[in-house]
């Protein structure tokens, strides 16, 4: 007989906090670019604002369907978007592997939107 799994509640409130971290962390950034906050929340339409921040041409969406060059667009554009708040290109790192920590930090700090 088939078992449905539980859940554990403690990652379920875990996965929520962390949620909630990056979209007021990713709000503030966009608003710290002059792009409207609540974008962050709309599927795609964030890609393409971070396409705008990152000043990448807005296309490229479609390089984020395709498998392995979208690791590699993302990294691109993550760099970009990283440098224009003033940060040195290997902050990508950080970004990267401690996002959670990393964009509430950039999002609260004093750097500031470099158009």
């Amino acid at each position: 007989m088939y078992e449905v799994p539980t859940v554990n509640p403690f990652l379920v409130i875990l996965w929520l906090v962390v949620a909630i971290i990056l979209i007021v962390a990713n709000w503030k950034l966009f608003t710290k670019a002059g792009k409207p906050g609540w974008a962050v929340l709309i599927p795609i339409y964030n890609v393409v604002v971070y396409l705008q921040i990152a000043d990448k041409p807005v296309w490229w969406i479609v390089l984020f369907f395709i498998p392995l060059v979208n690791v590699v667009i993302a990294i691109i554009v993550l760099l970009a978007f990283v440098q224009k708040f003033g940060k040195p290109g290997w902050h990508v790192v950080l970004a990267l592997f401690f996002g959670v920590i990393y964009f509430p930090y950039l999002a609260f700090s004093s750097a500031e939107y470099k158009a």
